[in-house]
């Protein structure tokens, strides 16, 4: 019979005559030890670690921020009181939108600008008028729901504010005019703006936003809430450089303390304008009853050199008297 293809591929192993095959031993299987149950590290352990990994200049250790507590007894060698303010709001025109939350921490310090203790908090929501937006609640995480049927305490309000001697927000200009639209309690006090008037370039920092500088300063914290703000602010503007110079808030006292002048570009050549532009000049459509006209701040003691600038660079002859305004901290940053 023929064979078949299948045959001629055989397998070899079936035409070899069967032989005994030697035995063989085994070596012993070595099993993987059990893995050893890890403890919780303990606080020295964590602050080693902590250490280790900072020492090998490949890691960013943030801490959490955490909330100073309440002194019950004041140290009298801080004697004057300031007050971290931070809103809510449903936008940002404050003659329609409104307050939606209210933080507040209020502290102690000394005249070069060094801070004591804590000495109240506050923080309240506020059912508006309208609906929340829902960009609005996109941000802040703030829903209707939330501000049913709640208010601001005023007199919770006014036993922080009427003593303060300096009321600080991170952009007073938008804040201010939103708590004086609330409450008269706000007007005529001393006002401070932490992103204005503190020289953070100087300070080593690449922005000034409130989550840029808590990063950068070694915290984390949950912000979009006031009162969490307000707390973040506060170790921020305590912070000592590493260079042992003043801290932001012993900046930002001082400078609160010093005479601005506001200066009004009034009837400048239009041409000139991006000039004015480049050299920190704002434009006011003279809305609201503001002059029509680009302007500037500029401290007291710079006043001679800026207006020196104006009659040479903008107008262009030495009798120009452009229109001025002295502001001091009870003026700044109102609407």
């Amino acid at each position: 019979m023929t064979p078949s293809q299948f045959d001629m591929f055989e397998d070899e192993t079936t035409s070899l005559p069967t032989q005994a095959m030697p035995a063989r031993t085994l070596p012993a299987r070595t099993l993987p030890a059990k893995p050893v149950p890890r403890s919780v590290p303990s606080a020295m352990d964590e602050t080693a670690m902590v250490a280790h990994l900072a020492a090998t200049g490949r890691y960013r250790i943030l801490n959490r921020l955490e909330a100073r507590p309440i002194a019950k007894t004041l140290k009298p060698e801080y004697p004057l009181l300031g007050v971290i303010l931070d809103t809510e709001t449903t936008g940002l025109n404050h003659r329609k939108d409104e307050i939606i939350e209210l933080g507040m921490i209020a502290f102690s310090f000394d005249a070069t600008g060094r801070i004591g203790d804590i000495t109240a908090t506050y923080g309240g929501l506020r059912q508006p008028a309208s609906p929340i937006p829902a960009e609005i609640t996109r941000l802040t995480g703030i829903t209707d729901e939330m501000v049913e049927g709640h208010t601001i305490d005023i007199d919770a309000i006014r036993s922080i504010i009427e003593p303060a001697d300096l009321i600080i927000a991170h952009n007073a200009g938008f804040d201010r005019p939103f708590c004086e639209a609330f409450s008269p309690l706000f007007s005529n006090k001393a006002w401070a703006c932490s992103n204005a008037e503190i020289n953070w370039t100087s300070r080593g920092f690449e922005g000034t936003k409130l989550a840029y500088l808590i990063g950068q300063a070694g915290f984390f914290h949950d912000g979009h809430r006031a009162i969490d703000d307000c707390f973040a602010l506060l170790e921020v503007l305590d912070r000592s450089p590493e260079d042992g110079g003043s801290t932001p808030f012993a900046e930002l006292y001082a400078a609160s303390q010093r005479s601005r002048v506001r200066i009004f570009a009034e009837n400048s050549p239009f041409d000139l304008k991006d000039h004015l532009k480049a050299r920190g000049y704002r434009w006011s459509d003279g809305s609201e009853g503001r002059m029509k006209s680009w302007w500037i701040e500029v401290e007291e003691q710079n006043l001679d050199d800026e207006l020196s600038y104006l009659r040479t660079e903008i107008y262009r002859y030495p009798d120009a008297d452009p229109p001025t305004k002295f502001l001091t901290a009870i003026d700044r940053f109102k609407a």
